[in-house]
């Protein structure tokens, strides 16, 4: 009687949920660890970088280590519990606290990721268009300020979605019947899902789109007054030196511009499964197979987002691919520049007094050429 018992919940388990595994378990497992490996060691080292490299510490690349950190939350607690949901997808063994911390997570980086590449847009626009305004709205402080801002909006935009979810058990009070799902009526969860999607989706997209579209703009433009200008009144070296600065503006946009677009790229599809799931009233056998290869499509493309980044840097970039280059290699040699004075004059064993000096003809630099001189006299 109790096999029979037993059969009887399984098969009941079986028509309401379906399998407990999902038959594309292990080929997408094995997609979702080659992307964990690459992307756990990619912003690992987007993050050792910026945290040893002094000059790797500007606002922009702080918005990058918030970024990557999102993306280590994403892979570390999301891909790992959608891994689970394909091996067994149900019961739900961790409980009412593991349902409510699963949620809210996954909505807090979500959030995360599309406020921080916003943000990072914004501090990139200012810096070009506005150059002026960059000393008060473009420095760290106002960065660190910014992200901090940025992860306690999107902790208390995670709370409604968190606060819908529960465990449902589908057989009375069984163990083996309990799943985490949305528990408050269904209207209020397809209601949020579209609001959200569109606050956080479409209509960020759009802006950084159109800030991207006039940072292109303003430095085309830029670039033609460059050489109209300064090739004719100015020498050859001032001419170099202002190419250096602009190829550096202009490769730190189109990198980050690449970021934004495979951003925008691999989360369409999770976003539109969403919209798809909160639009459709009546199912049918055939929307549910093709809504099962949505999920899979867009479950890859969306964690392909957390790993994709760091490559995008070490192809595009010269300073990170430098620097992920030494961190790897454990190299010693400073980034890209010769020495400091302070470093140079340590190894030197040269001595400068103080300043101001006793004199006021005695400047530091009269200083280190009179011991220089002395030194090559005794020589």
């Amino acid at each position: 009687e109790m096999d029979v018992f037993c059969l009887d919940i399984e098969t009941t388990l079986l028509y309401i949920l379906g399998p407990k595994r999902s038959p594309f378990f292990l080929p997408v497992a094995a997609v979702y660890l080659l992307i964990f490996l690459v992307g756990l060691s990619g912003n690992l080292l987007t993050c050792a970088v910026v945290a040893k490299h002094k000059k790797m510490r500007n606002p922009t690349n702080l918005y990058l280590v918030s970024l990557a950190v999102s993306d280590l939350l994403m892979l570390t607690f999301g891909m790992p519990m959608e891994i689970y949901d394909l091996w067994q997808n149900y019961p739900f063994p961790f409980g009412a606290v593991g349902c409510y911390f699963k949620t809210f997570i996954f909505e807090t980086v979500c959030f995360a990721s599309i406020l921080n590449v916003t943000a990072l847009s914004v501090e990139r626009y200012i810096a070009v268009v506005h150059p002026l305004k960059t000393r008060y709205l473009t420095t760290k402080r106002h960065a660190k300020r910014v992200i901090g801002a940025v992860w306690a909006a999107s902790m208390v935009c995670a709370v409604p979605n968190t606060s819908l979810h529960g465990i449902y058990y589908l057989l009375g009070h069984m163990r083996e019947s309990a799943i985490c799902t949305v528990l408050k009526p269904l209207w209020i969860y397809h209601t949020l899902m579209q609001i959200t999607t569109i606050c956080f989706f479409f209509i960020p997209m759009m802006v950084i789109s159109v800030l991207y579209l006039i940072m292109g703009l303003h430095l085309g433009r830029e670039r033609t007054q460059r050489r109209g200008y300064f090739g004719k009144k100015w020498g050859s070296d001032s001419r170099v030196s202002i190419h250096d600065e602009g190829g550096r503006r202009t490769q730190v946009i189109k990198m980050l511009s690449i970021v934004v677009a495979v951003f925008g790229v691999c989360w369409a599809p999770f976003h539109m499964e969403r919209l798809l799931w909160s639009s459709v009233r009546q199912w049918t056998d055939l929307m549910h197979n093709i809504y099962q290869y949505v999920h899979i499509l867009s479950g890859v493309l969306f964690y392909l987002s957390s790993a994709v980044n760091p490559v995008i840097y070490s192809l595009i970039s010269t300073r990170f691919r430098e620097c992920f280059r030494e961190l790897v290699c454990s190299r010693t040699d400073e980034l890209d520049s010769p020495p400091p004075p302070k470093t140079w004059l340590r190894r030197e064993r040269v001595r400068i007094r103080d300043w101001p000096g006793c004199s006021p003809d005695l400047s530091p630099i009269g200083n280190v050429w009179r011991i220089k001189k002395r030194i090559i006299k005794q020589e």
